[in-house]
Parts: C-alpha cells; structure tokens; sequence
C-alpha cells in the first residue's frame, strides 16, 4: 500500500480504528511526521489529540542509527546489542541521553504551549506515528502511556516492517499496521509525498484540536479537549466531468459554511499538495469548505504546454465552479478561488468570465500576468501574497496590480521564498487568506447563496 501523503494515510487509518470512535479514547501523535496522520484519526474518531514526546538516541559519528529512545515521563528504550557492536561507553550514552532528554522537554513545551498534556489515566491510547521502522520511539511511547495511567495502549501506523506486530506486542495490547512489506526499506518509500513535517505544523495543530469544543474529562483543572470544528458535513474523494475528462478532487464541506474556496494549484502540483492541504485544513476551522482539484488528468500533465495553458485551466476551474453549484452541501454557498504560483493566471482568468459570480480570489506565489489582458475584467476583491524573497514574482504582482480595476492589496511575507517553506509562512497564508475569504464571502448577499 502506498499513500498520498500524511493526511491521506489518516484517513485510511481511521478507518482501521471506528470501533475504538465509542470508547474513552485519546489520541496521541508521535512528533513530527506522527501528528498529522494522529489528527486525522482523532477527527474521525471525536477523540482529543496530544503528543507522546519521544527522541531517538544516535549512535555517536552515526546518529541515523538508533540504540534507543528516550521519552516523556522518564521513559526509557536502549538496545543493548547496538550498544555492544557500536562500542559505545556508558558516558557516551550517558552525554547523548542527557541532551535528547533536554529535546523531550524543550519540544513539549513548544508544541503544547502552555496547555497542560490531556490526562491518560483510565483511559484507552492509541499512539499514531506515520510509519514504524526499528520500533524504539513507538516502544518509548508506550511506557510514557502507560506511566501515565493508560488502562488500555494501541499501537496503529499505516506501515511497518513484516514482523512488526509481533514485535511490539510485548509494549502495546494491541498493534495495528495496514500495511507490512517484505521489501522495507524506510517509511517514506510508501509515501508520495514525505515533506519533513515542522514544528510549527505540529504546534497548529495541536493548537487548533485544543481550541474545539471543550468536554470536561475529570474534575478540577483536568480537561480534555476535542477537535477545532465538528466533523464535515462531507468530506470525501470526487469526480468532476470536464468535456471529455473527469477532473479528481478532494471535497471538504464543514457544517455551516460561510462559503467555499476551490484551489487552482501550480505547475508540477496537484490536489494532494501538502502546502495547498495545509491551508485548506485551516480554512475548514473558519469554518469555509475547499475543493482541491487537478485540472489536469495524469495523462495530460505529461504535456507540459497544457501546464501553461491558462485558457484551458481556467475553462476546466469554470466547469468546478458550475458544479459545485449544483451540489448538496454547497448549492448557494458563496464562491472563492485560491490560486497558487501558475493557478493564480487560471484564477483570474476564469474570474473574468462575465458569467462567473466568484466572490473573492487569493493568490499566493502566483503568476497573475498569465491572465493577460482579462486583469481588467476581473471584478473580484484579489488578494495577492507574495514572498518578501521572491523578488521576480513580487514586480510581476506589482505591475499585475496595476492593471485590476477591482478592489484588491498586496500582501508581502516578510522572508519568506516562493513555496513559504520558511517557518510560520504558511501559518501567515492560512491566516491572511482565511480573513481575506471570510470578510468577503460573507459579504455575498443572502439572496444569491
């Protein structure tokens, strides 16, 4: 089995894991690359969501190897056998304990901020990391869970090793893997995308599970809290027929949208784009709902001229937005689009349409001068982002600007390069293009939706 990405590989987890969605559960991520898949699983489950803090112990001059892993709660996995064959002496590991464990507590604070962590006594845990490779953070996890009074440790990634379960069964009571191949290599084989995942997404969305609906879990301070919005009212994979093709799309639509954003992703991307994703998510806490679509079959992007054909981009972003229309759950819903790098120019371009009624428009990173002449037509309030290190595309939305006749404004991140990889970039996009979106699909008079 290989998976989309992070969040794609959540989705399958959870699916694994609906007869826990009744117990006293809670959901833990394993930090960095474990927490969005955990957030996803905690979503479908209605479950809280914290992190288990655990740090591998490298082997000195050859630290991708681990002889162990240390963890919250005094938690503590050494493999005496790498320890033995590396030669490493007990202050070497004593040097390299120390520091990781300095990590556990500097990462704790940083992803949790100043919430206290979600109470596990009594209760069910399932640990969700994105994949197990020798098992010593996972084994970590389970003792920091069960020092903390976990009644009941499940174990649950998308891939692992065969063997796997057998193996951590002595730590969890149950462990569940989707997927055990017998070539395993690494966990990223089995993922299209394995961007690194930072610690500013896994303080988001930390952020974003404790600032839900409150459910007491206790008595006193104890409180353990559920996710940011209730469960869509549809969340699923689509098909859009676009003249002869149907367009894949990611359909998300949060109980009392105030609108909905359709992604029109750049060159070389597509709707399972952890960037586009990522601001998507946020969106959907608004709450506003998001298409993601490819506006190009795989067949199609092999020619690379369609990539920068903004006629037929904008033609095929015309054809979703006609549907969504007519959709349940988005029929009257108030329209926007979101643009990135060359799906901006499609953006405006189909903005121009006289016929297209699109709200409003962000473009982050975007090539606004593929729409050309129509710059002038587009009637939309724009919102254009821009890198403040992305000098190029900043004088061609400058000089784009110039040319739109509807409301619209710069907005320059400060050090930030064309993808915003930097730290907090995104957070600045989500936030812009969140407010951007909400004052003016809100705005679209009650008639018309």
């Amino acid at each position: 089995m290989r998976f989309a990405d992070r969040v794609d590989a959540g989705r399958h987890l959870a699916r694994a894991l609906t007869s826990y969605a009744s117990r006293n559960v809670v959901v833990v991520g394993l930090p960095r690359g474990g927490v969005p898949v955990a957030f996803e699983v905690a979503r479908a489950l209605g479950a809280p969501l914290d992190v288990i803090v655990v740090r591998k112990l490298g082997v000195p001059f050859q630290p991708e190897v681990g002889m162990g892993a240390v963890g919250e709660s005094g938690a503590r996995v050494i493999n005496a056998d790498v320890v033995r064959l590396a030669e490493v002496s007990d202050q070497e590991l004593a040097e390299i304990e120390r520091r990781e464990r300095a990590e556990v507590q500097r990462r704790a604070e940083r992803f949790r901020g100043d919430r206290p962590p979600v109470p596990l006594a009594g209760r069910t845990v399932i640990i969700v990391d994105d994949g197990i490779a020798t098992g010593s953070t996972a084994r970590a996890a389970c003792q920091v869970a069960r020092a903390r009074g976990a009644v009941e440790v499940i174990l649950a990634v998308p891939v692992g090793p065969r063997g796997v379960e057998q193996r951590l069964r002595p730590d969890a009571d149950t462990v569940i893997c989707l997927s055990s191949p017998d070539e395993f290599y690494a966990v990223g084989q089995f993922y299209a995308d394995f961007t690194q995942t930072s610690d500013e997404q896994v303080a988001e969305l930390l952020r974003r599970a404790a600032h839900g609906p409150a459910a007491e879990m206790g008595s006193g301070s104890e409180r353990s809290l559920t996710l940011v919005a209730d469960p869509p009212g549809r969340d699923e994979e689509v098909q859009v027929r676009a003249g002869q093709v149907l367009l894949a799309g990611h359909l998300t639509v949060p109980d009392r949208s105030l609108g909905i954003v359709v992604f029109a992703h750049g060159s070389g991307s597509s709707r399972h784009s952890p960037r586009n994703r990522y601001v998507a998510s946020a969106l959907n806490a608004a709450p506003l709902g998001t298409a993601l679509f490819d506006l190009l079959t795989v067949e199609e992007e092999a020619d690379r001229s369609n990539v920068f054909d903004t006629e037929l981009l904008a033609g095929r972003l015309l054809d979703v937005t006609s549907w969504l229309h007519h959709q349940p759950g988005t029929e009257g819903l108030p329209v926007g689009y979101f643009g990135a790098s060359t799906g901006a120019g499609a953006a405006l371009w189909a903005a121009a349409d006289p016929d297209n009624d699109v709200a409003a428009i962000v473009s982050r990173g975007g090539r606004p001068d593929l729409a050309g002449p129509r710059l002038g037509l587009v009637r939309a309030p724009t919102l254009l982002i821009v890198g403040g290190r992305d000098d190029v595309v900043i004088d061609l939305n400058r000089a784009a600007q110039m040319r739109l006749r509807c409301p619209n404004r710069l907005s320059i991140v400060p050090g930030a390069t064309h993808l915003f990889e930097e730290p907090g970039a995104l957070d600045d996009i989500a936030r812009l293009a969140g407010s951007w979106f909400a004052a003016h699909l809100a705005q679209v008079p009650a008639r018309t939706r």
